[in-house]
């Protein structure tokens, strides 16, 4: 990896810790400089002059112009959050736990998920028209459902891996959505899903009418909130 390459890995895992503090904005790519291992803590060098914030300029060269630097810091954000469930993980730990431990990843940030999904969702926004696009969320809790399923050592074998992590992503989905509206209520929420898994499995079985799902939660909250 170039020198470049890696001082943009690494302002970019810094950036995803600003996420909570500064959003999904370029501001948190470019404060992400100030906290590199070799500057001190940015308080007590605001009237530093060589201790800046990145340039509107250096911003888009290393992440993109626009929008497009926001939705590489989303992306960096969303594997860290599939790096804190492994790294939170044990040996056979049981899937409860994995999601848990995901949605918990959430909470710091929970103001700033909507606008992030629904940047990810609108790749072509106008004034005009938003064509909102299911794919992007589904990938997201496949992913999730992908870890969790491997985390848990789950054993499943062909049709029945597929229907498995189906099903996971469906739950996930759900408890995720909930916890955007109940944050207080989206642990136990997602119990009852584990809990009732069997039939919410039978329920989500059907690739088709688990993407309606997804796609009409999503694109309902987005519009209760201006974004669509």
């Amino acid at each position: 990896m170039s020198a470049s390459s890696l001082k943009r890995t690494q302002l970019l895992k810094i950036a995803t810790s600003l996420v909570k503090t500064h959003g999904f904005t370029r501001e948190a790519l470019a404060r992400s400089v100030l906290y590199l291992p070799n500057q001190k803590h940015v308080e007590s060098k605001q009237d530093n002059e060589d201790c800046q914030p990145l340039s509107d300029t250096a911003v888009s060269s290393l992440f993109g112009f626009g929008d497009a630097a926001r939705t590489t810091l989303i992306h960096a954000w969303l594997d860290e959050g599939i790096n804190h469930m492994s790294n939170s993980s044990q040996p056979a730990r049981n899937v409860s736990d994995v999601l848990h431990t995901r949605l918990d990843w959430n909470e710091p940030v929970l103001g700033y998920l909507p606008e992030a999904f629904a940047l990810l969702s609108t790749p072509n926004p106008s004034w005009l028209s938003l064509q909102f696009d299911p794919l992007p969320a589904l990938k997201h809790a496949h992913r999730i459902a992908d870890e969790a399923a491997y985390l848990s050592m789950d054993t499943s074998r062909e049709l029945a891996w597929y229907a498995r992590r189906i099903s996971l992503a469906g739950i996930y989905s759900a408890a995720e959505l909930h916890q955007l509206t109940s944050p207080s209520t989206a642990h136990s929420f997602l119990d009852s899903l584990l809990t009732g898994s069997s039939s919410l499995e039978q329920k989500l079985g059907d690739v088709m009418l688990y993407s309606d799902y997804v796609y009409k939660s999503w694109k309902g909250i987005l519009k209760s909130r201006g974004m669509l």
